[in-house]
Order: C-alpha cells, then structure tokens, then sequence
C-alpha cells in the first residue's frame, strides 16, 4: 500500500507540506494549520485560489520485494481526482482525467529498489475550461452555474463530481487529490482483478442459482488452466469447476446451482421493514496448475428485483414499481448526495449514521443520485446490512455532454468498473443513466433552436443508449436499467429514448417541485405512477450554523444568510410557505428572531412533505380520472454537504432535522392519513404489512384552549388491507363539527390513530382544520422537561400547561436523537427518549436543552 504520508506542493513551488493518502488539497491545507476551516463563513469564495492552482503529490518508497522474481508489477489508482499525470522514476507512466476510473500502470520495467512516485495535477477549472474551447463541434451547455451557486464553468467537460463545481446546495470546491485506495501489485502467472456473485431464481426448477464471475489479467504466455471450488457451507452447496484462463485480460463465469434441498430453505435478502438481510458466507478457491492458490471470502445474497411496467385498468399509460423476491414493494425513502465536500472526510462511522438515521425513519431505499459520486464500498455494504435499498444513478446531472470518441471511451472504462466494483450488492435495485437530462432537452432548459435540436438527441443517444446502457447490459443481466430520472421508462424507450413529456404521471417517475402553491393543498401534488423527487428548503439548526459563522451573521437577511442560499429566491420562498400559515416572528432581539425563523422554517418544510407523502401514500392502491397507482415516494433531499439552507432532513454532521422525525412518522408501517375534498375528511388506513389487519380506529377532536378532548371517536373492525392504502373513515366536516359541539375550523383540530391486538398501533397523525396562524383559543405554555438516565439512554419527561403544537426539543451540538419530536402535545405529560451517539450526561443535557413550540415564536 502506498497509502500514507506524501510531499505536496503548490504550482510554483512556494507552498510545501505533509499530506495524507487518500486525500486532498483543502484537507491537507486544513491539516497542517495552513488555513481555516473552508465551510466558515464566506471562505468558500475566498479559497477559490486552491482549485486554480495546479498541485503536485510525491512521495518515495522502497520496493518490499525482488523485483527479478515477479513477471508483472502494477501501480494501481482506486480513484485520482482528476487531471493528473503520473510518474515514476521520472518515466511518464500515463495521464487519468476521470474521477470515477480505476487506473492501473505497468510499472514491471520501471520499478527500482528505491522509488520516486509523481502525481502531477491540474486544475480542474482550468482543465473543463480547455476542454470546452476546444470543443468546436457545437456548444455542449449549461456553460456557467446561475450566479447565486457562486460555482465554476464547464463541469459537464470533466468527468468529476459535478457538484463540486457547486449546486443549488452546496458550494464549490473543485478538489485535487488521490482520493482513494493506491498500491503496488506484484503477481506471476494470474492475477484476480475483479469478483463478482449475482443471484437468480430459475423459475422452472424453482431453484437458486449464482453466477459467480471473475476477471483476471493472466501474465503467463499460454493458457492458465485448473480448478475452482466455491463453498456455502450453510446451504451445504459445494461445486468444482475446471477452467481455462487465456492469455491478457479474461473473465470466467461460474454457474453454482444450491443445492435442491436447500433451495427450498434459501433466505432471501428483503429491504427493511419486509424481512430479514440474510447474507451467506461463500469461499472460492482458484486452484491453478501455474502460480499461487487463491482464495476468495465473500458475503453473497438472494434476491430478485423486477421494475413492473405494464397496463393498468382504468387508467391510460403503465405502472412502474419495484417488486423484490416477486413481491411488490412500496419505495420510502429519499435522495443521497456527497455526504461532504471533501471525500476524504468522509468515514465509515459517517455513512454509518446517516444511512442508520434513513432505516431508523423506516425508510426502505434511497437514490444515489447522479451529481454526486458512486459511493465507496463500505456505503453500499452497510445498505446491505441494513436493508435500503438503492436506485444508483450514473454520475451525470442536468447537463449535456460531450460524445467525442476519447470522452466516450472514459465513460465506457468508468460504467464497466463501476458496474463490476458494485453489482454484488442486493440493495443496489436499479441503474438510472442521469439526472433530469432527458427533461432538460424534452423541456428545452436550455433555449436550443429547434434545427439544432437533432444534433444533441443524437448525442443523448450516443451517449446513454449506445454507451452506457450497452455495457451495463453487458456486465449486468441481474437488474433493470433506465435511461433517466423522470423518465417514462419503456414509454420513453419507444419515443426513440426522449418521450414529449418526462413528467407524464402516466408514466415512469417524476420529480415535482412547485414553491408558489400551498403546501398544505393535495390537489396541488402530482397522482403519479412514481414520485423520484420532491421536497422543500428548511435551514439547518442553530448549533449546527454557529460553527461556521459570527455573531454578525445571525439574522436571516445578513449576508451570510444570503451567501448560503445558493437557490435563487430561497430564502424569500420559505418565507411566502411559512407567511401561508404562521405568523412570522417581530421580536425586538434579531438573534431570537433568527433563532425562530430557522425554526419555523424547519416546521414547515416537515409540515410541506408529510402532506406530500402522505398523498402519495394513499394514492397507491387507487386510480382517479386515470392516475394514482403510486408506489415510491423519495424526497429530496436525505443529508447535507455543508451547514447551509437545503431541502435536506439531516443536518450536516447528522442531526434530525424536525422533517426527519416527521418521516419516522409519515413513512411508518401502518398509518391512518387523512385529507379533506369538497368538505368531506376522508381517513385512509396505509399499510406495508404483509397480512390484513382488524384495527380500531380512533378519531379524537380537542379544542386548541384544552388539553380535554371534545369528543372522542372509536370505530372498531375496521380492516386495513396488506400492502395497500384503502378507505376506512369519511365524514363531512361541518358534521364532525357539530358532532362535536363548541367547535369551529379554527378552534379546534382533528387527531387519528389506528391501535390493534398484540401491542400494534400506527403513530398519532393530526390534521388541522385551519391555517394555525387563524387558530382560535391557542395559548402560550409553560414546557418543562425532567431528564433521567435509563441505562445507554436519557428520558425526556416533558410536561404542559395548554395544547402545544410542534414542540421541539434541541440539545443543540449534543450528538444524538429523539424518539420523537416536532410532535403536538394535546396531554399534560409525554416521555420522550434521547439516544445519544456519543457519551454524554444528564447535567450536559440539562444545560443544553431548549424547548420550543409555536407559542414561543414572537
């Protein structure tokens, strides 16, 4: 490994220093005290200088082998971020300009006893730059970011994260570095580069079956040839084969039937919330005639996926849903994004928590979406683990690209080492060819005159069809691709690849955002087929701003305020949805007046998307005038890549936003929804479960000025069908209203739950009558929390004077989350528990806590 500590120095040599390997430059700057924090304050724009420059890596090392003894020797990259040039000894080895390669050099003639290795970068800004003006074929746009991204040009030129350039969220730090694993590889004979297991079920027999293929780079001037066993002792399978290695790269494909009488008792890998992740050790062990034995351990899985897209009664187009292991599943969950700016940060223990904060808000599946990067291996084992499962987009983005042959050829090296590294894992679902760019030409984003139209279809097809797709066929018969997100999958496809409407609720996905309507209004929202992506801005707690800001900064009109706001309009939109239903804060002291908008906006993004959710949920299992069939529902966004204002639920560094305890909530196995038409409450009984159940549904009204209920109501027997989302409750409001007397829209509201036997019950959902801004009857409270340690966690017992709607309990930097929060409080006493994810203390807590409802914000 030549991981570790290397040389690093600037363009012209006036800055030196020790850097890490895996790495970049900021980190490496950051490190040795060379400067601050880049997510402080403003300095995003300020260190701008370090991505123009171009930096060179270096390092020597003693070769910990004889050289004479091996046929070849290999200096292999995981990952370079970008340009660079790569030397050793001097000798020009090669040159990569793809973030998302693997490079591997033959270094057999070269190598020494003592070694000088060389990367020598380029500025990414200056390399996408070059590339596009010396793209003279035709413009290839966006060329520039809109302004208030404060972001570069051209990223659609260099095959990088193209949200390091910037996005709508995040800032642009164009890194330099290698940013992940580099070694020396030494082998005679043969040399396994790549491992793969893909599971299928053969219907005829009813039997598992694994393909299990290797890739390997055989050294040897004649063919290679010997035995291979692979062994799962748990499903008492043991298969030898023998095989034959040709010359140069070769790959071999195994067929290991399991055993008949085990097939019967194979478990199959289910997301979270519909079964166990059962995974099955498997060794193999390549025994060849030449060379060393070698064995290789891996974990392999069983299950099938299927993307159904076929007519449905009564309505126009196709479905489009998920089923796994033959059973259709409903998709919760959201988007992913880098989990930060510079990789190398990025830890297992980060990943770890975000995607444990996703399984624990019962989501079931996450998209990783196509702007960002393909997520290191440890990301996609833990999804493995946990059972999220994942809809992987290929690394472009709202953009369009270049099809010159050299650019192509990057992508088809990328595709195929991508699709290699990752189609072992159960939770990979899907492959998705980019990010809105078949809308972006179906919309025309970019005024292209209708002539020239022709020219970028065909690069569009060029491109994901005849490229992408092409090899991710060849490499991976297991699962379904797309071309795109929205698309409108096999609709599309007859289209010639680009339908005339992507966002078609007929079919395929759609992503739907609309900041000018109320949020609170379901009529607004899309009845699609599938909801890829939707959401709403909130900022970020507090505590999580305060570390990378002044006191100057606080307020929500500062220009840091404005600087972090890389949405055109955010800040004001959030106010517009915020100003439908609350009163915003006129307090005399601005820090306090901060403090409660970052709150209120958190209220209402989480107010905004479970109303959203909660329609696509209860749209599943109905067709209205041709639409509905909905089965997915993933909101943008799931995390942060700095502390900024965003349409995420976790906060840079973890913590839940309200929106994220809200989707505990809305995402929950079993939930009763309700919505109101033409004066009419409607209550739906949602479920994932896999059997029907006979529940009570209760149905509770309170006045806003007691914490006594009005009336209460209880229908039993009603039945809550598995898997689907069915009717159980409708009465018109003015009767409820009069049921339930001394009530009125804006005095009282409505809150429901389902309760079964056996302990199970859906989560209290409420449903307000009015705008709480017109509530009549609200009054302030006095809240009070008493905290005591029960074992590795904290109980919260809260108490109230009055009904407390949205009461939010923040601990500020104490890492960690709530059972519950951002929840009303129609009882005097509720207890909450505090898993802490690092040790902490009930006096730490004490001091730390604050305690906000809506009353509180003046």
């Amino acid at each position: 490994s030549l991981r570790g500590s290397w040389r690093l120095r600037s363009g012209n040599g006036s800055v030196s220093l020790r850097a890490e390997v895996p790495g970049c430059v900021h980190t490496a700057l950051l490190c040795r005290g060379l400067i601050q924090d880049p997510y402080y304050r403003f300095n995003d724009v300020m260190y701008r200088w370090i991505s123009l420059d171009n930096w060179t890596y270096s390092r020597t090392f003693k070769t910990p082998f004889d050289v004479r003894k091996w046929q070849k020797v290999n200096l292999v990259f995981e990952g370079v971020d970008t340009v660079a040039q790569i030397l050793l000894n001097n000798v020009t080895l090669g040159r990569t300009d793809n973030m998302f390669n693997r490079y591997s050099f033959d270094i057999t003639s070269v190598i020494q006893e003592v070694n000088f290795v060389e990367v020598r970068f380029l500025s990414a800004i200056s390399y996408a730059a070059e590339q596009s003006r010396g793209h003279k074929a035709h413009s290839i746009p966006p060329a520039c970011p809109p302004p208030v991204q404060k972001g570069e040009c051209h990223v659609n030129f260099i095959r990088k994260e193209q949200c390091s350039f910037s996005w709508d969220w995040g800032p642009s730090f164009p890194t330099q570095g290698i940013w992940k694993d580099v070694r020396i590889e030494a082998y005679n004979n043969y040399h396994l580069i790549y491992f793969s297991s893909t599971p299928f079920f053969v219907k005829s027999t009813q039997q598992w079956c694994l393909e299990v293929e290797s890739i390997f780079d055989v050294v040897s001037s004649k063919p290679v040839a010997g035995l291979v066993t692979v062994n799962i002792p748990k499903l008492q399978t043991q298969q030898t084969f023998s095989v034959k290695l040709q010359p140069g790269e070769g790959s071999i494909v195994l067929h290991v039937n399991i055993n008949k009488v085990r097939s019967s008792a194979v478990e199959a890998w289910w997301p979270n919330g519909h079964g166990k992740q059962t995974g099955y050790n498997m060794t193999t062990t390549f025994m060849m005639e030449a060379g060393c034995q070698i064995e290789k351990f891996s974990k392999v899985y069983f299950r099938t996926v299927e993307l159904v897209q076929e007519p449905i009664p009564g309505s126009p187009g196709l479905s489009f849903y998920f089923k796994i292991n033959g059973r259709p599943i409903f998709i919760k969950g959201s988007n992913w994004i880098p989990a930060d700016s510079f990789q190398d940060r990025v830890t297992y223990d980060t990943l770890r928590l975000l995607l444990k904060s996703a399984a624990d808000a019962n989501m079931n599946a996450l998209r990783v979406w196509g702007g960002g990067i393909y997520e290191q291996d440890e990301f996609y084992d833990i999804c493995d683990e946990i059972g999220i499962m994942i809809w992987q987009d290929f690394m472009f983005a709202c953009a369009l690209y270049p099809t010159d042959q050299n650019y192509l050829e990057s992508v088809r090296a990328e595709v195929t080492h991508q699709v290699r590294r990752l189609k072992s894992h159960p939770s990979i679902i899907l492959w998705s060819g980019n990010n809105e760019n078949e809308a972006a030409l179906a919309s025309n984003w970019f005024s292209i005159p209708s002539a020239d139209k022709g020219v970028y279809i065909k690069d569009y097809v060029t491109l994901y069809v005849k490229n992408i797709r092409e090899v991710v066929l060849t490499e991976d018969k297991s699962r379904p691709f797309v071309a795109s997100s929205p698309t409108n999958g096999v609709e599309s496809v007859k289209e010639g690849w680009l339908s005339r409407d992507p966002y078609d609720t007929h079919y395929g996905d759609t992503h739907f955002y609309n900041y000018n309507s109320d949020c609170w209004n379901w009529t607004v929202y899309p009845k699609t087929r599938f909801a890829s992506e939707y959401g709403f801005q909130s900022w970020p707690s507090f505590s999580t701003i305060e570390k990378v800001s002044s006191p100057e900064d606080w307020s929500y009109t500062s220009n840091f305020s404005l600087h972090r706001q890389h949405h055109d309009s955010g800040n004001i939109q959030m106010l517009q949805e915020i100003g439908r239903h609350f009163k915003l804060p006129r307090g005399p002291d601005p820090v306090k007046q901060f403090k409660d908008m970052i709150y209120l906006t958190q209220v209402m993004q989480a107010q905004c998307i479970k109303t959203e959710t909660e329609f696509y949920r209860f749209s599943q299992s109905e067709i209205i005038n041709g639409e509905g069939h909905t089965m997915g529902a993933l909101y943008w966004q799931l995390n942060d890549i700095w502390q900024a204002p965003s349409w995420a639920s976790l906060e840079y560094g973890g913590k839940w936003k309200l929106l994220h305890y809200f989707a505990q909530n809305f995402f929950a196995p079993l939930l009763p929804v309700a919505y109101e038409d033409k004066g009419m409450l409607h209550i739906y009984g949602v479920s994932d479960l896999h059997v029907d159940h006979k529940l009570t549904l209760r149905v509770v009204v309170h006045s806003w000025r007691s914490l006594e209920p009005v009336c209460t109501l209880a229908k039993e027997g009603v039945t809550v069908k598995a898997q689907s989302a069915v009717p159980i409750y409708k009465e018109s409001i003015s009767d409820l209203l009069e049921r339930c007397r001394n009530c009125s829209r804006k005095s009282c509201v409505i809150t429901f739950c389902l309760v079964g036997e056996d302990g199970l019950q859906s989560p209290t959902n409420h449903y307000f009558l009015s705008s709480l801004k017109d509530a009549v009857g609200l009054e302030k409270t006095q809240l009070s929390a008493s905290i005591s340690q029960q074992d590795d966690h904290y109980i919260f017992v809260l108490q109230t004077t009055a009904i407390a709607p949205f009461v939010s309990l923040d601990v500020g930097s104490i890492k960690g989350r709530f059972s519950d929060n951002g929840f009303l409080m129609t009882e005097k006493k509720k207890m909450v528990v505090f898993y802490p994810w690092q040790p902490t203390s009930v006096e730490e807590l004490e001091s730390s806590l604050i305690l906000t409802s809506l009353l509180d914000v003046v």
